[in-house]
C-alpha cells in the first residue's frame, strides 16, 4: 500500500481483541536484546487457545516482599554467570520446575494480566 493511500484509511468497527488469562502452552523460547543497553530478556512463544497466531510473553507476576509485582523475564546473571537466584526469571523457572530457560519449551504455564491488561505469566 502506498504512503498516500494509507492517509485515506477510515476507522473500522472492530475493537482490539483482549485475550483472557488461562493456561498456555510454551512452544518456544528466545532471548531478545531490549533497549539501548541491549539487555537480554527471555521471551516465551505461546499458543493461546483463543488466538490463531503465536503470542509472545516476557513478563511474570510474582509475590515479592508480601506484594504482587510484575517484572520482565530479564536474564540477570550472578558472578558465576548463572541466572541470579531470586530474580523474576528464576522464580518463574522454579514455579514450572525447570533448571534452564530452554526447558520452558513444552511446558504449560498459567497467565494473568498486568496493570495495563496485558497477559503475563503467573508465579504465585
Amino acid at each position: 500500500m502506498e504512503q498516500n493511500e494509507k492517509l485515506n484509511i477510515g476507522v473500522g468497527n472492530e475493537e482490539a481483541v483482549t485475550l483472557k488469562p488461562g493456561t498456555l502452552k510454551i512452544v518456544g523460547v528466545t532471548i531478545e536484546a531490549v533497549g539501548e543497553k541491549k539487555a537480554d530478556k527471555v521471551v516465551c512463544l505461546c499458543k493461546h487457545p483463543d488466538a490463531e497466531n503465536i503470542i509472545k510473553i516476557s513478563a511474570v507476576k510474582y509475590e515479592a516482599k508480601g506484594k504482587l509485582d510484575t517484572v520482565g523475564l530479564w536474564l540477570n546473571k550472578d558472578s558465576k554467570g548463572l541466572i541470579r537466584k531470586g530474580s523474576a526469571l528464576s522464580i518463574f523457572m522454579n514455579c514450572l520446575g525447570v533448571k534452564t530457560p530452554a526447558e520452558l519449551e513444552g511446558k504449560d504455564a498459567t497467565t494473568t494480566t498486568d496493570d495495563k491488561g496485558y497477559l503475563v505469566f503467573k508465579a504465585y
